[in-house]
């Protein structure tokens, strides 16, 4: 089965979040997929961690390292149709890719955010839980 994992999820099991163990079952044996801007985001998501001094730097690195051994398979998406859910629902379109990929692979979404998880359902995407 494929499933669209966010950014959010990545980010939970390089840190070793407690989500993570919840993320490594839910995740197990299922291709994952995101949009083409997933290592954009986590490399933001990583060094926005750092200015808030949640992480140090070698702590970005390390991290970056971690994700880059979770397989998962970029996608290319339609930038229209998510910017229509992004102004749809008053969104960042950086969430509203993933929405837009779930949504045209007809596949489950894993997020950690609840707004994206409403937005999902209302959308008719499943959630991962």
């Amino acid at each position: 089965m494929k499933i669209i994992a966010d950014t959010n999820t990545f980010i939970a099991v390089a840190l070793n979040e407690p989500e993570k163990d919840l993320i490594i079952r839910l995740t197990e044996d299922c291709e994952l997929v995101a949009p083409e801007v997933l290592p954009f985001e986590i490399g933001n998501a990583l060094t926005a961690m750092m200015k808030k001094s949640v992480l140090q730097a070698d702590e970005v690195a390390s991290s970056w390292e971690i994700v880059q051994h979770i397989p998962v398979d970029l996608r290319h998406i339609d930038i229209k149709s998510a910017l229509k859910i992004a102004t749809k629902f008053n969104i960042y379109a950086y969430d509203a890719y993933f929405l837009e990929c779930a949504d045209s692979l007809r596949s489950p979404l894993l997020t950690l955010d609840l707004g994206m998880k409403r937005i999902a359902r209302e959308i008719g995407i499943t959630i991962l839980e």
